[in-house]
Formats: structure tokens, sequence, C-alpha cells
């Protein structure tokens, strides 16, 4: 059975950074093949891991619904065809984007090919990383199934963990099968105070770990190199790859 891991957070807390990381520690310990899915409407994995996307899941949808479909052509064909050339093959690992959710009007048939396409095609990895906004509208589509750990990313603020604490009460009132959650506190100054440790306990969410604010990291970002290629000794590469360790079996 695939191994099934989604980030989620409010924007700007470094989920995407974090779920490329994921997708590199992934292929370190060849968990292969691997198919990442940005389900952020705001979407950007793919400049993270360094790859182009030329199309989206939800774009293909906006054309079967106004019907721009070749003569000659059903709806049904046309979109899973469409459907299989969004998807972007790397190196080392598959990218799917869902892009904006759907807009007015009824798209019934439209996302139940949608959702057979993703059912059919996370069949085929091993190991599925997904980034996801706070709403997890996506995920919920991505197949109503089994996800196997759901990290949420915070910033250290109360505002911040309140925030997390929304969104782990939303993934437990979706049907989406999520075993296990954890919090990543990212871009810290210094450890968690007590108080901070406090407010974790009381949310009822279990800390994986911290990861500190880094001026590297930053200067990546800045520049647009993909932040998955960060130096092996980096700090952010170290801390984010003991986490997983705690969570991925070998």
């Amino acid at each position: 059975m695939a191994l099934s891991i989604a980030f989620s957070g409010k924007g700007g807390t470094g989920k995407t950074t974090l779920a490329g990381l994921l997708v590199r520690y992934l292929i370190k310990k060849d968990k292969g093949p691997i198919l990442a899915v940005d389900a952020d409407s705001n979407y950007n994995l793919n400049e993270v891991l360094g790859v182009e996307v030329h199309e989206t899941l939800g774009g293909v949808r906006e054309r079967m619904k106004k019907g721009d479909v070749p003569n000659g052509m059903t709806k049904d064909r046309f979109m899973s065809m469409q459907l299989e050339q969004s998807i972007v093959e790397a190196k080392d690992f598959d990218l799917v984007v869902m892009g904006q959710p759907e807009g007015q009007g009824c798209y019934c048939a439209a996302n139940t090919l949608l959702s057979e396409f993703l059912s059919k095609l996370t069949k085929n990895y091993q190991s599925i990383v997904m980034d996801n906004e706070a709403g997890m509208e996506h995920i919920s589509r991505l197949t109503t199934k089994n996800i196997d750990t759901l990290l949420i990313v915070s910033d250290p603020s109360r505002r911040g963990l309140q925030a997390a604490q929304r969104i782990k009460e939303l993934a437990h009132s979706l049907n989406i099968g999520v075993k296990d959650i954890y919090l990543i506190l990212n871009n810290v100054q210094q450890e968690p105070s007590q108080a901070v440790l406090d407010i974790i306990e009381q949310a009822g969410m279990t800390l994986l770990g911290t990861v500190g604010a880094d001026q590297t990291l930053a200067e990546y970002d800045m520049t647009g190199r993909p932040t998955a290629e960060l130096p092996e000794d980096n700090p952010v590469v170290q801390s984010a790859f003991a986490m997983f360790d705690k969570i991925v079996a070998d």
C-alpha cells in the first residue's frame, strides 16, 4: 500500500518548502515511484522542486465544463487524455497540480472523472506527497482515502497555533482516513517556550519537531532557486530529514 503524507497550514508557514524536502528525502530513501500532488490553489510546489507546469487538473476540468472538446471526441475521452498529459514527469518523481477550485455552475461530471483519475493514478506510486492549503477541499476529493500522516506546519505564534488547531479539527471532520497528525513549527528563532508547548498540549496536537530560520533558505527563495536543492548539510535539510525519519519506515 502506498505511503501518503499530506502537508497543510496557513499561507507563509513554509509547508511547500518542507513538502519539497520530503520528496527529496523519499528519493534518497529509495521510496519511489513518488507522486507529488500540489493541491494548493496558489500552487508553487513545482518551483520548489525545479520543474515547469503547463497544465493543471483544474484547467482540464474547466475546458470540459465549457464544452471545449474537439469534434469527434467524447468529453470523457478528451478529459482522460488531457489529465494524463497534465502529469509532469521528472527524473525521480511525477507531479500533478490541482489548480484552482471549481467556479460557478455544475461540475458533477467533471469532478467525478477527476476523482476517478486520481484514484487510478495514486495506485501507481509507492509514495505520495501532497501539498495542500488549509481548507483541504482538494484532499477530500483526492480520494477520501487513507492519508497516513498529516503534517500541519505553523509558526510559533498563538494565532498560528490556533489556525493549526482548526486545521486538525477540520481534518478529523473529513472522510479522508487520516491516521496520524503532527505539528511542525517552522522558521523558529529559538526552542519553543513553555507557553507555546502548553498551547500545543491543550490543542491536543503532537509536536513532531522544529525548523529554524535560515538565511540560505531565504536566499534560495528570493532568487527563485529550487529550495529542494538546498545543500545536504543545511540546518533546514537536517532538521526536516530528522523529522521525516520519525514517520517514514525503513
